[in-house]
């Protein structure tokens, strides 16, 4: 029997397992030469026949860094995760494409969208670090180039210097960032790197901001200003018992200034809506057999490099026989920066009559920025079939308005039954219906309820641990809703405020420490030695670094808010979790 079970387990296993996917990704989109860049293939729900092979790309050495398994059984799924890495090195600067890559997993082709890697050419030190070599730490930041277009997204690099005796470092706070006439923002953490800097060889942290910008003009982008700790070799006892010299070194970069012009409006196609970057269209239409006043699902997606957030359909001025309803988005990104991926539109059309024989051709235009020059893409014509609306003829039914020739005498008194007819059963007393027995169970019920009512009061009362707790779960999932209405509202201010509030609240809770001392000093003074885990940790430095951040500068997106919430929530889970 117990062999039965096991393989019936096993079964189940094998038929709940999701579908399986593939996709590829960068962990950044924009490097130097003599940097690298790691490619990670990623096979979820299914194991590849044979792993894809990487074409020859000149100038692109490509390295592979081995392969990682992973399974998981949730909800009654179970998934199983492969993921190969590739370090990809330029040696020339330029513009790099990896390619449609496919694979066969149980017996289907899945592939991947195209990347794009940008490189640039190899960025010598400034002289203005060379007063800064004496610092433990410095930092500056780098442009990717001196001209963009309005809406052109621009990853900035802000580089952290740290000596070769620095150990470590935490509490890495941006106090100052200007950058006005920019929209801020994803900012990700890159691979650390070495580098020269005079007679001095110091690691390199760069720290990735996407800015975009919104008007025209020469727009300066800093100074900016930052302070961090960072842990030094002990010089004596007392230093060597605190795990090392720690001290705190403000830095600053100089500002760089960017030009920024608009599109030119005189050659701007007649449906371009402000697209700018680099992009391809793909549309799909179903049914194409389909009645009068049936809806047409229309599927535009447009994949690329840009700020993929800001896309909109324009508009078609050729479906002019349809009758439209407004459509839905929705967006997937292919790096963590946010700007490549591909963003859906799916919109229903009703056709009008039968006249309609076609789905015209839709097309979108986009102002490239590598060529400075505008591009407009054309889906061809879909046919349809479209036939008359049906339609139900209720039959009528003529009445007859003819009198019986003999109709029959009325009568005045009704006739005795001749007959009982059918006799019914009495009904069952009272005593013996279930629904009356149930109903006396109700007192005993809420006798008990009251009981127990009454324990967890005293239980409540006797335990001032258990009702903060109790407390501070009802402020989380209040504050989420509040963070909900904020980031739909685009108010950074208050949606800042509140995530701060949030996180000392159930940090304080944890800890037994007073909400308004929470700072983010407590993840290594008090959180790391109570075993948390290192991504919760590294989690919430980020929501405590942004929060700095966004005191200098605001977001103003609705969609770059409201993906902060599903981190602060995993965040906040993690630490319910935290033995008190």
């Amino acid at each position: 029997a117990r062999d039965f079970i096991c393989a019936a387990f096993i079964c189940l296993l094998t038929f709940t397992t999701s579908a399986a996917t593939f996709t590829a990704a960068l962990d950044r989109s924009t490097l130097a030469v003599g940097e690298s860049a790691t490619l990670t293939l990623t096979f979820e729900g299914g194991q590849p026949k044979t792993s894809p092979t990487l074409p020859n790309i000149p100038n692109l050495q490509i390295t592979g860094q081995g392969t990682s398994r992973s399974y998981a059984f949730n909800n009654g799924v179970s998934s199983s995760t492969v993921t190969d890495s590739y370090a990809l090195t330029p040696t020339q600067p330029g513009d790099y494409t990896i390619p449609t890559l496919g694979a066969s997993v149980d017996g289907k082709t899945l592939t991947t969208r195209p990347l794009r890697l940008k490189v640039t050419a190899p960025l010598p030190p400034p002289t203005d670090l060379s007063e800064a070599v004496t610092q433990p730490a410095f930092m500056r930041l780098v442009l990717p180039k001196k001209e963009a277009c309005v809406g052109e997204p621009l990853v900035a690099t802000l580089e952290l210097y740290f000596q070769n005796g620095v150990q470590n470092y935490a509490n890495f706070q941006i106090t100052s960032l200007p950058a006005e006439g920019f929209n801020m923002g994803a900012k990700v953490q890159g691979q650390n790197r070495r580098a020269q800097v005079g007679n001095a060889v110091c690691t390199v942290i760069p720290f990735s901001i996407v800015l975009t910008p919104v008007k025209t003009g020469p727009l300066m982008v800093g100074p900016v200003g930052a302070t961090v700790v960072v842990v030094q070799p002990p010089r004596n006892w007392q230093e060597q018992m605190l795990g090392g010299a720690q001290t705190q070194v403000a830095m600053a970069a100089k500002a760089e200034t960017i030009q920024v012009i608009s599109p030119p409006k005189e050659t701007a196609p007649a449906n371009f809506n402000g697209a700018v970057g680099s992009y391809t269209l793909t549309v799909t239409a179903g049914p194409t057999n389909v009645a009068v006043g049936d809806p047409i699902t229309v599927r535009v997606q447009i994949s690329g490099s840009g700020a993929l957030d800001s896309l909109a359909l324009p508009e078609q001025p050729a479906w002019h026989n349809f009758k439209m309803y407004p459509p839905t988005s929705k967006m997937e990104t292919a790096d963590p920066l946010g700007i490549q991926g591909v963003k859906t539109f799916e919109q229903l059309i009703v056709p009008q009559s039968t006249d309609v024989h076609e789905l015209p051709p839709i097309s979108f235009s986009y102002f490239d920025t590598d060529k400075k020059t505008y591009r407009t893409l054309t889906q061809p014509a879909i046919r349809l079939t479209v036939r008359p609306g049906g339609a139900n003829v209720v039959p009528t039914l003529a009445a007859s308005n003819r009198t019986p020739e003999n109709p029959p005498p009325a009568q005045d008194i009704i006739s005795i039954k001749q007959r009982a007819g059918k006799l019914e059963p009495l009904a069952k007393p009272l005593l013996v219906q279930p629904w009356f027995l149930t109903l006396q169970s109700v007192p005993a019920l809420a006798f008990l309820g009251s009981v127990v009512w009454r324990k967890r009061t005293d239980s409540l009362a006797n335990n001032p641990r258990l009702r903060r707790r109790q407390k501070v779960a009802q402020v989380v999932r209040e504050g989420l809703n509040e963070l909900r209405k904020f980031a739909a509202e685009k108010n950074s201010d208050a949606f800042f405020a509140t995530l701060f509030r949030l996180l000392q609240e159930q940090i304080g809770e944890r800890l037994d420490l007073p909400a308004s001392a929470i700072t983010e000093a407590v993840i290594e003074e008090h959180l790391q030695p109570r075993g948390v885990a290192a991504p919760t940790l590294t989690e919430l430095h980020e929501l405590f670094q942004l929060n700095n951040l966004a005191r200098y500068a605001p977001i103003k997106s609705s969609q770059e808010l409201a993906a902060m919430i599903p981190k602060l929530e995993n965040v906040v889970r993690e630490l319910q979790e935290v033995k008190t």
